[in-house]
């Protein structure tokens, strides 16, 4: 199963046992809008999850929710290879334009260390 392409590189999907490991081996940072799970994979590309609860809203919100972190993914090609990543949207994120979002998913991946220095916001 292929997921977003970031910077060149092919990234996967996490399956639902991946999602378990991540949420229990894994570390985790938040911000108002987001939370990061992220758990080192031993591969050389990383997989990628979204989840965003019901809470937030219906599904036409859920789901742009979610084309937006995608996107700001795939033009981040500065992300570090080799992990699990989970972003899960709280329900302030709705509220958010793109720019802003995308500026919260990098410090968030900065606080991870999970960022290279040529990231650009």
């Amino acid at each position: 199963m292929e997921g977003v392409e970031q910077g060149g590189k092919c990234v996967d999907s996490l399956k639902n046992s991946d999602f378990k490991r991540v949420y229990s081996k894994g570390k985790s940072l938040a911000s108002r809008y987001l939370v990061l799970y992220y758990y080192p994979n031993n591969l050389d590309k990383n997989r990628i999850g979204f989840s965003i609860s019901k809470r937030v809203g219906k599904a036409v919100v859920r789901n742009k929710l979610r084309r937006r972190l995608k996107e700001i993914i795939r033009l981040t090609d500065n992300i570090k290879s080799g992990y699990d990543l989970v972003f899960i949207g709280r329900k302030p994120s709705v509220s958010l334009d793109y720019h802003d979002l995308k500026k919260d998913v990098h410090q968030l991946l900065k606080r991870a260390r999970l960022l290279g220095r040529r990231c650009l916001l």
